[in-house]
């Protein structure tokens, strides 16, 4: 099956970059690129694309605004922020209105691709580290905290699990910490995608965040 992506990005050069890298892989195509938001908005709905590369800071729609229009739409494609860390505040407001991870511009293009392919199979790209970087960094900005979040109808194992994907581990990691089978810590992960409603991985981690399970010192 071919990944179909459309790039979303007001530099041009950074669209020619991907597109030129993904013309060369055999299970990906480029069906559409875009300038602005908007333009992103419309591609999105009239093309259906599987994956949506998308810059945060873009002219006429900002991209959080632009995907959350695209994720809002029907089959939802997955959406891929390209954003510069250190110095975007809008990250957290990516993840969310729907984003299924995050990527920085100077990353290598064959670690965009494989991220890329990540997202287009279902599943959220956020590193462990990174997420550690988001917690921090929500916790001291002088905005307002989110309202805290009640989650109920979870076992206690459950929570634990829930906590510890706040703290940015992967299901092996889990399974390590709590001394259980890598398998059981991947059920545990998707009965909780089941039970929050939540749409990935992503979302697990804000669920636990604004829950108050996880700070920045974990």
């Amino acid at each position: 099956m071919t990944i179909r992506v459309v790039l979303a990005d007001d530099q041009e050069l950074v669209r020619a970059g991907l597109s030129m890298v993904i013309a060369d892989i055999p299970d990906m195509e480029v069906v559409g690129e875009a300038g602005t938001g908007a333009q992103a908005v419309e591609l999105a709905t009239d093309l259906r694309p599987d994956v949506v590369v998308m810059d945060i800071r873009m002219p006429m729609m900002d991209g959080i605004e632009a995907t959350r229009a695209i994720t809002k739409a029907a089959p939802q494609p997955r959406v891929l922020m390209l954003t510069t860390f250190d110095d975007d505040d809008n990250v957290y407001a990516s993840l969310r209105v729907g984003a299924s991870g995050f990527l920085v511009k100077d990353m290598a293009l064959v670690d965009i691709i494989a991220a890329i392919r990540v997202v287009a199979s279902g599943d959220a790209l956020i590193a462990p580290s990174v997420t550690r970087r988001l917690i921090a960094d929500f916790a001291t900005r002088p905005d307002p905290s989110p309202p805290r979040r009640q989650i109920t109808g979870i076992t206690e194992r459950e929570r634990e699990v829930l906590t510890l994907v706040g703290r940015g581990m992967s299901n092996s990691e889990i399974a390590a910490h709590l001394f259980i089978g890598p398998a059981t810590a991947k059920t545990h992960v998707a009965r909780l995608l089941t039970k929050t409603g939540a749409r990935d991985r992503v979302q697990l981690v804000i669920a636990a965040y604004e829950a108050g399970l996880v700070s920045p010192t974990g």
